[in-house]
């Protein structure tokens, strides 16, 4: 999912699988499709740029070229992202939503349990052109191990360290860390006079279960074992929540204030040279928007404890993007199929990447040289090599409440002042471990 507009989850997705099953009104999930009304589609969007109606403006046109080819009408919906969720778990109950609907990739196993998707099996990757057009991190975040996959990757993104080159060069720092060391000694020389090193957004229940997911993985621990049963308390994982509270609470890099942090601020301080240093995927255009010029700022790949960035312990991003997928009751399935297509086909996998900032995850599409620019080429290189996608499993949604809320709650402590330590972290995240066993 793209953490700009993340959602706070507070549904438990797991508990809407009985209730899609037996639903009222419209096709029960089983059927799987049929195409009573093959000259129309509805899609629902994620809002992926600037507002919802710059979406409207992106896709417009293009709904209008698949409906020259094809002659299905489609009638968008672009959804703002903390309504996404809520709106599609709605849809899942009733049995009455969208053909065609996008959804974070983060969500793919948990909307795979309530039935309501249609799996990806070999005939319909077939009916697209086959897996193998697409990269094999972005296929790893379309739904749970051993199952066909309940989506197909749309956009693809990942985190990136964006820094101030001007404020690097007056604390006579000559180049940007690569390690989570020189990102703290580098800190320290750069939070002063009122600016700090390192923006966060505390508040942010997605972006502290992404942060401490990679961290985690740094430090040889998923969350999950191999059942899918909670290790919150694990040392890894413990450690890796410690981490990165510390960057506020001991190592002092990051503003208090931060803590509340929820919608963007910390964009808007490094835009405006408040902050040296940002943790964030395809910030580009927001930057422009805050009038921030591309060479005031550099972009290099997310430290890791030593070396440079690679798979397992050197995992420095977790996988975020948008994938599309086709409700199973839909009631023209062909057309839905070729919608997907269209959406994935090489030129829209160029053209709307580009104009999103993220990465195709179509292998074509990425040898386009728009995404050999100073961002997208650590973003793209990042993909493929680095990243790894959160837990696929039903309850990720309750992961991104409970854990992410635990962070929440320990960077409150770090910014009034209470002490953070290996025992009050166990003991958050004990609790968060309680909460999914309920």
């Amino acid at each position: 999912m793209r953490i700009l507009r993340a959602a706070t989850v507070t549904a438990t997705v797991t508990a809407l699988a009985t209730a899609a099953s037996g639903c009222g009104g419209g096709t029960t999930f089983g059927g799987g499709g049929n195409n009573d009304s093959p000259k129309t589609l509805t899609y629902w969007a994620s809002n992926q740029g600037p507002n919802v109606e710059a979406d409207k403006k992106i896709l417009g046109p293009e709904l209008k070229k698949f409906e020259r080819r094809t002659g299905i009408k489609v009638k968008l919906e672009v959804i703002p992202w903390p309504d996404l969720l809520n709106r599609i778990l709605a849809a899942t109950t009733s049995g009455q939503g969208p053909d065609v609907l996008n959804i974070g990739n983060t969500w793919s196993a948990s909307l795979q349990a309530t039935g309501a998707l249609l799996p990806w099996d070999k005939r319909n990757f077939d009916s697209i052109g086959g897996r193998d057009r697409f990269v094999a991190p972005a296929l790893g975040a379309t739904g749970a191990a051993g199952k066909d996959p309940a989506a197909v990757p749309l956009y693809s993104l990942t985190y990136a360290l964006y820094y101030n080159k001007q404020m690097f060069k007056d604390a006579g720092i000559s180049r940007p860390p690569s390690t989570w060391d020189e990102l703290v000694a580098d800190g320290k020389k750069l939070s002063k006079d009122g600016k700090w090193a390192l923006g966060a957004e505390g508040g942010q229940l997605a972006t502290n279960i992404h942060q401490a997911f990679v961290l985690g993985k740094q430090h040889g621990a998923d969350f999950f074992d191999s059942a899918g049963k909670p290790t919150f308390t694990s040392d890894g994982a413990v450690a890796a929540v410690k981490q990165y509270v510390d960057f506020m609470a001991k190592d002092k890099i990051i503003a208090p204030g931060n803590a509340e942090y929820g919608q963007n601020q910390s964009l808007r301080d490094f835009a405006k040279g408040r902050t040296a240093m940002v943790l964030w995927q395809a910030a580009a255009t927001t930057f422009a928007a805050d009038g921030m010029k591309p060479a005031e700022w550099g972009v290099v790949p997310v430290p890791v404890a030593s070396g440079t960035p690679g798979t397992g312990r050197q995992t420095n991003s977790m996988l975020a993007g948008i994938n599309i997928a086709v409700f199973k009751n839909t009631h023209n399935l062909n057309g839905a199929r070729k919608f997907v297509k269209f959406m994935t086909s090489d030129a829209e996998q160029r053209l709307l990447n580009k104009t999103y900032g993220a990465i195709p995850p179509v292998k074509a599409a990425q040898k386009d040289p728009a995404f050999n620019s100073q961002e997208t080429k650590v973003l793209r290189e990042t993909l493929t090599k680095s990243a790894a996608p959160l837990p696929q499993i039903a309850d990720e949604a309750q992961f991104e409440t409970s854990v992410g809320t635990a962070i929440k709650d320990l960077f409150a402590d770090a910014a009034a002042g209470e002490p953070v330590t290996t025992e009050s972290v166990k003991a958050r995240l004990a609790k968060a471990e309680q909460q999914m066993a309920q």
